[in-house]
Formats: C-alpha cells, sequence, structure tokens
C-alpha cells in the first residue's frame, strides 16, 4: 500500500473517533492523540484492504513513536 493510502486509513479512524486528521508526518503519535486502539483498527482495514494477514512483532511496535514511524511499518509489512 501507498502512504496516502494508510494516511487515508489512519484519518479516516481519527475523524470517526472525533479527532482531527493528521497532516504531519513528524508529530508524535501521542501529539495527534493516535492509541494503541487506534493502530489496531488501521491494521485491521488494511488487512480487509489487501485481503491478507499482516505480521509483525512486539519489539517493532515498541519503536514506534512518531506519525512516520506508523506509516514507515505500515508501509514495509504491506509489501507483497
Amino acid at each position: 500500500m501507498t502512504r496516502s493510502e494508510i494516511l487515508e486509513i489512519m484519518n479516516h479512524v481519527m475523524v470517526k473517533r472525533g479527532r482531527t486528521p493528521i497532516n504531519d508526518e513528524s508529530q508524535s503519535t501521542r501529539e495527534v492523540n493516535f492509541r494503541s486502539l487506534d493502530f489496531s483498527e488501521v491494521a485491521l482495514r488494511i488487512e480487509t484492504k489487501i485481503d491478507r494477514e499482516l505480521v509483525f512483532d512486539a519489539a517493532t511496535m515498541r519503536r514506534i513513536e512518531t506519525v512516520k514511524d506508523v506509516l514507515d511499518f505500515f508501509e514495509s509489512v504491506t509489501k507483497p
């Protein structure tokens, strides 16, 4: 998936929860109020869209601090 597609899904989740859409990759996930539950919903929506399960480990998840990290992560795990 492309970064823009991933960001579109992230922003859909943000707006659905009454939050402001993300427009700056350098912001921390805390600054934009992007929580672990949001991450899980984005992952599920991506899995549905690409029709396969994403595989990732907890160690990788702990290193995610910014919106850029989230986008980089999903970009890497959705590569065919």
